[in-house]
């Protein structure tokens, strides 16, 4: 079993409502000098077999066709 992470955020220059809404939340809760809040979504996998590069691909075409809109989002992956 191989063990990966995705991490998917949006593209330099997308506006992100929500990461403007958490920024003022944490301003509001008294949180100062927090700036530039961008959210984003975490992805645990666990991929069948041991052959790293292939559960690589694999997760590359999870991406490109689920987990991460990438006309907005750009996502890394990282296999431990």
């Amino acid at each position: 079993m191989i063990k990966a992470r995705v991490t998917v955020t949006l593209k330099n220059g997308v506006l992100d409502p929500q990461g403007k809404a958490i920024e003022g939340a944490l301003g509001a809760l008294g949180f100062e000098g927090v700036g530039q809040v961008r959210q984003g979504k975490v992805f645990d996998l666990e991929v069948e077999g041991s052959d790293k590069a292939k559960a690589e691909a694999d997760l590359k075409a999870m991406c490109e066709k689920l987990l991460a809109n990438t006309v907005i989002e750009n996502y890394t992956i990282s296999i431990a």
